[in-house]
């Protein structure tokens, strides 16, 4: 064998060493090792590592969520009725600080056994003591977070480290002619259903027909109240204005009386005052000049000026004054008796 040959020989062998210890975890992934069949207590996170060529290897165990996917499971129920769960789904996802634990205890296929395995020993548990009626109706909705909380459980016992995040369970195949029962039994409860709200439909129409008619008479009685309101007040507002008119004519004429009262007393004060003898005997000329009639002549014998010396007076004239329907005679003095004429 030539050098070269045997160049090439050990640079091939390099080359194969070289890529066999070179090796990368991906994100979301933590890597195990295993040296000659046993596992090593190194783990490793994502990115490139190195490692003992051709004796030491390794395995990427996930820790992100992962969805694993148990099918046909069969299920017993209390009556002996068969039915199978075409497919449940378990969401779950491994803390990487449990990941040496959980692959030494179960490998790093550990959803084999705890999950897939759980699965169907759970879901028949839960079938064995419920009859076909509560699995595939009354229960049903229960079943998932029924399994959820039961695995959950024992993970926490047997593999702490393993969350389990959701359970999906989709609805079981059951016999055919159990299947038309049930489908005819829907049916009916469908058009149970249908009456029962056709009824509450009515009866809400009926309900809110009976609430219009309510609210209209509430309006119509309010806008009467509202009205009669009116209508009182503007009588009131009448009323009043009529007491007001009222009593400003009572005070006008109280104001008039007392005017014509002050006046009256005011007049009558003056007349008091002007009562003395020399106004009296005014005003008795002022009357009778004012209504009497002077008659001088010879044919008036009373009515006489005489110039001797008993009457050279004013005073011993006098006159004879018609009034009244009488002829007095009158003298400066006052009246005289009465003379025949």
């Amino acid at each position: 064998m030539t050098l070269g040959a045997v160049a090439s020989v050990i640079l091939a062998i390099g080359g194969a060493a070289l890529f066999s210890s070179v090796h990368k975890i991906e994100e979301g992934h933590t890597g195990v090792y295993y040296r000659g069949g046993a596992l090593l207590t190194t783990t490793s996170g994502p990115g490139f590592h190195l490692m003992l060529p051709f004796i030491t290897t390794f395995k990427s165990v996930q820790t992100t969520l992962q969805t694993d996917e148990v099918k046909n499971v069969p299920c017993g129920t209390s009556g002996g009725v068969m039915i199978f769960f075409d497919r449940i789904e378990v969401v779950n996802y491994l803390v990487p600080s449990a990941v040496y634990g959980i692959v030494r205890n179960f490998t790093v296929d550990y959803d084999k056994a705890l999950i897939f395995n759980k699965v169907h020993h759970e879901l028949n548990q839960f079938c064995s003591v419920h009859t076909l009626q509560e699995v595939y109706i009354g229960l049903f909705d229960q079943i998932d977070e029924n399994l959820k909380l039961t695995l959950q459980e024992d993970l926490t016992m047997m593999a702490p480290g393993i969350i389990i995040q959701a359970v999906r369970v989709t609805k079981p195949n059951i016999p055919e002619s159990i299947r038309r029962n049930y489908e005819l039994m829907e049916s009916e409860r469908t058009k149970l259903l249908i009456a029962a709200q056709t009824q509450k439909v009515v009866e809400k129409e009926a309900e809110t027909e009976r609430k219009r008619a309510v609210i209209e008479a509430e309006k119509v009685a309010q806008v009467a109240e509202i009205k009669f309101g009116q209508k009182v007040m503007e009588k009131e507002t009448e009323k009043k204005i009529s007491e007001i008119e009222d009593s400003a004519f009572l005070a006008r004429q109280k104001a008039k009386a007392d005017a014509e009262f002050y006046t009256a007393q005011r007049t009558a004060e003056a007349n008091k005052l002007k009562l003395t003898p020399e106004y009296l005997q005014l005003m008795k000329f002022k009357a009778i000049a004012a209504n009497s009639k002077i008659y001088f002549g010879s044919e008036i014998p009373h009515m006489f000026m005489d110039s001797g010396p008993g009457s050279s007076s004013w005073a011993d004239i006098q006159v004879t004054v018609e009034g009244g329907g009488s002829r007095r005679p009158w003298s400066a003095s006052g009246p005289i008796a009465d003379e025949q004429h």
